[in-house]
C-alpha cells in the first residue's frame, strides 16, 4: 500500500507542469493498442535468471503468450514527461500465486496511470522513453496493485498522429493477487483537437530614428542631423549674431562680439567711435589719429592745437587761441611805425626813426614769442618796378635795423607792395605822404 501512494504522490507532483504549452509539450491525444501479456517469461527471469532466458531463447512464443486490446490517454506535462493513462482487457488464464490454475480464461480489466519520461522533447520524430507507474487490475472477483516499469519508443508520423510500442514489466504491489508479467504493446494515437498554433510574438517595433543622438527623434527634430536641445525642438542653442558665442551666453545675441567680452563687441566706453583696445584714451571722446584721444591743447588755453594759432601760449578763442596784444603796445608800436622815416629817393633810414624802432625792440624782447610783420609801401610817382624795389628795401632795412638791435631774426618778416596798397589819394602831396609808409604788425603767429 505504501508504494502505491508513493507511485500516486510523484505522478501529483508532476501535474502543476501541465500548464506549461508550447510546441516541445505533447498535446493531449487518444489511441488504440494491441498487447500481449506475457506471463512465462517473467516467471522463467525470476526461477532461473535473465541472462539465462537469453542463452537458452527461453522466452515465451506469440501463442503462449494472452492478445487484449487498450484504449490510451496521453497528455505532455513537460518537455519530457508525458502523463499516460491505460484501460485494457484480455481474457487470460492468470496465474495467481500459491493459488491452483483456473480451468480456463477470464477476462482480466486492467487500468494504469504513468509517467513517461522521454529523452528527447516533442520536436524530435523519434522519441524514446522510459515508463513508470501505478495500476490496477479486477480479475472475476479478485483485484490487484501492480506498478508498470518499461521502455517505450514514440514516432511521430504527422502533428495529429503517432506510432507507440511499449514494453513493460509489471511488479505485483499487492502480492498475493497480482503477478509479475511482461505486456508488449504497439499502437497508434490521435491528436485531440487541433495542435495549438505556436504564439508569434511579433518582433518589438524598432526604436524611433535619431540620427544625431540627441535623444529627440527625428520626427520630432527639427535639425535631425545635428545635435541639440529639447527647448529649441532638436536643434543648437542659436547664435543669432553668428560670433560663434551661444545666445544663452550671449551678452549681445543680435551683434556681432568677443568671448571675452560674452559675446559683445570689444566696448567703446567713451562713445567716440574708436573700441577701448585701440583707444589710448578710453574714458574721453577723441578722434582716431590721435589713437581716440582728443585733439590735443597743449597750451591749456581750451583751443585745440589743430585750431589754436598759438598752440604753445595761452589765449583766447576769439582770438584764436593766441594771447590779445593789449591797446597800449598797439598804440606804440603804431607811433613807432609811423616816424619810420628814409632818405629821400631811398631806404637808408633817418635818425629820427630809432626812437620808435628801440621802443619796438623792448616790446619784443618782453614778447619773446610775438612776431613782427613789416610791409612797405610808395606813392604812384615813379615807374611801378622802382616802387616795388623802393618797398621791399625800406621794409628790409627796418628789420636788419631791429636784428642789430638783438632781434631774431626768424621773428621778423619784411615784404614790400609797391603802389598797390595806397590809403590815401595819391593826386595831392598830402595823400602821397601818406601812401609813402612803413606798417608794423605785431602777432603771435604768422
Amino acid at each position: 500500500m505504501k508504494k502505491i501512494l508513493a507511485v500516486c504522490l510523484a505522478i501529483y507532483l508532476m501535474a502543476p507542469a501541465t500548464n506549461a504549452q508550447d510546441d516541445e509539450i505533447r498535446q493531449p491525444a487518444i489511441g488504440i493498442s494491441f498487447f500481449l501479456n506475457d506471463f512465462q517469461t517473467a516467471q522463467k527471469i525470476r526461477t532461473t535468471s535473465l541472462a539465462q532466458v537469453f542463452r537458452d531463447k527461453g522466452w515465451a512464443k506469440f501463442r503462449e503468450m494472452s492478445p487484449g486490446l487498450s484504449v490510451h490517454y496521453f497528455k505532455g506535462l513537460r518537455k519530457h514527461i508525458d502523463f499516460a493513462a491505460s484501460l485494457g482487457g484480455s481474457f487470460v488464464r492468470y496465474p495467481f500465486p500459491n493459488k491452483p490454475a483456473f480451468a480456463n480464461d477470464r477476462f482480466l480489466l486492467e487500468a494504469n496511470a504513468a509517467a513517461n519520461l522521454k529523452m528527447v522533447s516533442e520536436k524530435y520524430w523519434l522519441q524514446p522513453y522510459i515508463i513508470a507507474g501505478i495500476g490496477g487490475h479486477m480479475y472475476g472477483k479478485y483485484w490487484g496493485a501492480f506498478m508498470p516499469l518499461g521502455l517505450g519508443l514514440k514516432v511521430n508520423f504527422y502533428d495529429e498522429a503517432h506510432l507507440f510500442i511499449t514494453s513493460q514489466y509489471r511488479v505485483p504491489v499487492t502480492t498475493e493477487t497480482s503477478n509479475y508479467h511482461f505486456q508488449n504493446s504497439i499502437g497508434i494515437a490521435g491528436a485531440l483537437g487541433k495542435k495549438k498554433e505556436p504564439k508569434v510574438i511579433p518582433p518589438p517595433p524598432p526604436p524611433p530614428a535619431d540620427t544625431d543622438g540627441d535623444g529627440i527623434i527625428d520626427d520630432e527634430d527639427k535639425c535631425p542631423t545635428v545635435k541639440g536641445l529639447a527647448k529649441y525642438q532638436g536643434c543648437p542653442i542659436p547664435d543669432t549674431d553668428k560670433d560663434g558665442i551661444n545666445d544663452e551666453e550671449d551678452k549681445c545675441p543680435t551683434v556681432p562680439g568677443l568671448a571675452k567680452y560674452q559675446g559683445c563687441p570689444i566696448p567703446d566706453t567713451d562713445k567716440d567711435g574708436i573700441n577701448d583696445e585701440e583707444d589710448k584714451c578710453p574714458t574721453v571722446p577723441g578722434v582716431a589719429r590721435y589713437q581716440g584721444c582728443p585733439v590735443p591743447d597743449g597750451d591749456k588755453d581750451g583751443v585745440n592745437d589743430e585750431e589754436d594759432k598759438c598752440p604753445t601760449l595761452a589765449g583766447p578763442v576769439e582770438n584764436q587761441g593766441c594771447p590779445v596784444i593789449s591797446e597800449e603796445v598797439k598804440k606804440k608800436v603804431d607811433v613807432a611805425a609811423n616816424n619810420i622815416l628814409f632818405v629821400t629817393g631811398s631806404a637808408k633810414l633817418q635818425s629820427k626813426s630809432f626812437k620808435g624802432l628801440n621802443e619796438v625792440v623792448k616790446i619784443m624782447n618782453e614778447n619773446p614769442e610775438m612776431k613782427l610783420a613789416i610791409d612797405g609801401h610808395t606813392d604812384n610817382v615813379g615807374k611801378d618796378e622802382l616802387n616795388q624795389k623802393l618797398s621791399d628795401n625800406r621794409a628790409a632795412a627796418v628789420r636788419t635795423y631791429l636784428v642789430s638791435k638783438g632781434v631774431d631774426e626768424s621773428r621778423i618778416t619784411s615784404a614790400g607792395h609797391g603802389e598797390t596798397m595806397p590809403v590815401a589819394d595819391n593826386k595831392t602831396a598830402a595823400g602821397r605822404a601818406k601812401n609813402r609808409r612803413v606798417e608794423l604788425k605785431l602777432s603771435y603767429f604768422q
